[in-house]
C-alpha cells in the first residue's frame, strides 16, 4: 500500500495543532483570570484573592510552559512537512510570526518571572502590572496567530509574483475580511473555557470539602463571568457565521450539509451526509429554520455544494458534525448558567449535589468546543492552504515520502502522549487540595 505523503502530514499537523490548542485555550482566559483576582487583592487587600490567585499562577505556569514547548514545534512543520506552502506564503506570514514572537511571547516570558517568584520583592503594584501585561501578551499572541490564519481563509492585500504571495497592503492583511469576527470568537471561546475549568475546579472542591469559602467565591465570581460569556459567544458565533456565509460559501455548504441550492432551506439537526450520493441519510430538519438562522431571512437562499466541482468542495461529513458538537456543548452551557440563575435566586448555588456534579462534569467540554470549532474552520477550508489560490496537494515538498511522513507522525504522538498527560497529571495535583492558608489578614 502506498503511503500518503500529503494526507500524513495532514494528520500529523492536525496532531500537534490539536494537542497545542489545549494550552491557549486555557492560559489566555487563565492569564486575564489571574489579573482580575490581582487587580481585586489590590483594591481590597483581602488575602482571598490572594490565595485564589496564587493557586491558579501554578496552573498557569504549568500550561505556559507545554505551550510554548508545543508551539515551537509547530513552525518546524512548515519547513519539513509544507515547505512549498511556506515558500509561496513567507513575505505575508512570515511577518506576522514574526510579530507574535516578539509582541507577545517575549512579553509573556518576561514578566512570568515577577509572577512566579515576585511576590515579596516587587511592590504589590508591580505585581498587579506583571499579571496584566501576561495578560495582554496572550491576547497579542492569539491577535497575530488568529490574523494569520484568517489570511490563509479569507486572503487580501497581496498580489502574486512567480507564484509567491507578496504585501501590498498590511492593513488589509492583518485585518482580512474574517479576522474580527474570528478573533473575537476565539478569543471569548478560550475565556469559557477557562470559566468551565474554573467553575468545575471550584465545584469539586466544595463538594471534597477543601478551601470551601475560597471556592465558592471561585465558583461565584466565574459564573457572573460565563453569564455574559456565554450569550456573548453565541452572538459572535451567528455573526461568524454570516461572515463565512459571504466569504466562503462552500464552507457553510458543507456545515450545513445542502447540495441543492435552496430558498427558505431547513436546519438540518441530524443525518447522515452521503458523499457518493450527494444527498443525506437519516436527515431530521426542522423547516425554514437553517435560513432564518444563517440568513436572517425567513426565505434566504444558500448554495449548494453541487455549484462547485467535485475537486473543489471541501469534505462534507467532518465539518457537518463538527459544527453540531461545537454548538450542542453551546447549548448546554446555557442551559447550565440558566440553572445556576436559578439556584442562587434560591439560596442553594453551593448545596445543590446535581449542579455541583453537572459543573466538575462541563470541565472537559469548552476544550472539546474549541477542537470541534477548529476542526470545522479547518476541514471546511479544504482543498486549499490558501482559500481559492493554493491547493494543500500542491503545499507540500516533492520530495516527501510517505514513510518518512509517517516516521515523524509516530515519533510525535509517542512524545505527546508522554508530555501532555503528565502535564495534566502535575496540574491536577496542584489543584487537588485547593487554595493554600496564608498568613495575611483581610479575609472578611
Amino acid at each position: 500500500m502506498e503511503l500518503d505523503p500529503v494526507l500524513l502530514s495532514r494528520l500529523q499537523f492536525a496532531w500537534l495543532i490539536g494537542w497545542h490548542i489545549l494550552m491557549p485555550a486555557l492560559t489566555v482566559g487563565l492569564a486575564s483570570y489571574i489579573a482580575l483576582l490581582e487587580g481585586a487583592y489590590l483594591v481590597t487587600g483581602r488575602a482571598r484573592y490572594l490565595r485564589i490567585s496564587t493557586y491558579w499562577i501554578k496552573v498557569f505556569a504549568v500550561a505556559f510552559g507545554i505551550g510554548v514547548v508545543s508551539g515551537v514545534i509547530l513552525p518546524f512543520q512548515f519547513g519539513t512537512n509544507w515547505s512549498r506552502f511556506a515558500d509561496a506564503t513567507a513575505d505575508v506570514l512570515g511577518p506576522l510570526f514574526a510579530y507574535e514572537a516578539l509582541s507577545a511571547f517575549f512579553l509573556e516570558a518576561s514578566f512570568l518571572g515577577i509572577l512566579l517568584f515576585g511576590r515579596k520583592l516587587v511592590p504589590q503594584w508591580v505585581h498587579f502590572a506583571s499579571a496584566v501585561i501576561i495578560a495582554a501578551g496572550t491576547l497579542f499572541s492569539s491577535f497575530w496567530i488568529i490574523a494569520a490564519n484568517s489570511w490563509m481563509q479569507t486572503p487580501a492585500g497581496f498580489e502574486i509574483v512567480d507564484g509567491r504571495f507578496l504585501p501590498t497592503d498590511w492593513f488589509e492583511i492583518v485585518f482580512n475580511p474574517s479576522f474580527p469576527y474570528r478573533f473575537a470568537h476565539t478569543v471569548v471561546a478560550f475565556y469559557v473555557t477557562t470559566g468551565f475549568v474554573v467553575t468545575g475546579v471550584a465545584a469539586w472542591l466544595i463538594r471534597k470539602g477543601r478551601a470551601r469559602d475560597d471556592a465558592k467565591v471561585m465558583l461565584s465570581m466565574t459564573l457572573w463571568l460565563l453569564s455574559l460569556l456565554v450569550p456573548l459567544q453565541i452572538l459572535l458565533g451567528d455573526l461568524h457565521g454570516l461572515n463565512t456565509l459571504a466569504h466562503q460559501p462552500a464552507k457553510v455548504a458543507a456545515i450545513e450539509g445542502r447540495w441543492e441550492t435552496e430558498a427558505a432551506f431547513p436546519l438540518t439537526l441530524f443525518a447522515i451526509p452521503d458523499e457518493e450520493s450527494e444527498n443525506n441519510r437519516y436527515a431530521v430538519d426542522v423547516p425554514r429554520l437553517g435560513s432564518l438562522i444563517l440568513t436572517h431571512r425567513g426565505d434566504g437562499t444558500i448554495k449548494g455544494l453541487r455549484e462547485w466541482p467535485k475537486e473543489d468542495r471541501p469534505p462534507v461529513a467532518v465539518p457537518f458534525f463538527a459544527f453540531r458538537i461545537m454548538v450542542g456543548i453551546g447549548v448546554l452551557m446555557l442551559v447550565l448558567i440558566g440553572a445556576s440563575w436559578w439556584l442562587r435566586a434560591r439560596g442553594r448555588l453551593y448545596e445543590s449535589p446535581w449542579f455541583l456534579r453537572a459543573a466538575i462534569g462541563f470541565i472537559p467540554l469548552g476544550f472539546v468546543a474549541v477542537l470541534a470549532g477548529w476542526t470545522t474552520t479547518e476541514v471546511g477550508r479544504q482543498p486549499w492552504t490558501v482559500y481559492g489560490l493554493m491547493r494543500t496537494v500542491d503545499s507540500v515538498p516533492p520530495a516527501l515520502t510517505g514513510g518518512e511522513a509517517l516516521t515523524s507522525l509516530l515519533a510525535y504522538m509517542a512524545v505527546y502522549l508522554v508530555v501532555f498527560p503528565t502535564g495534566f497529571l502535575v496540574m491536577a495535583r496542584f489543584l487537588r487540595d485547593g487554595p493554600a492558608a496564608l498568613p495575611e489578614k483581610g479575609d472578611e
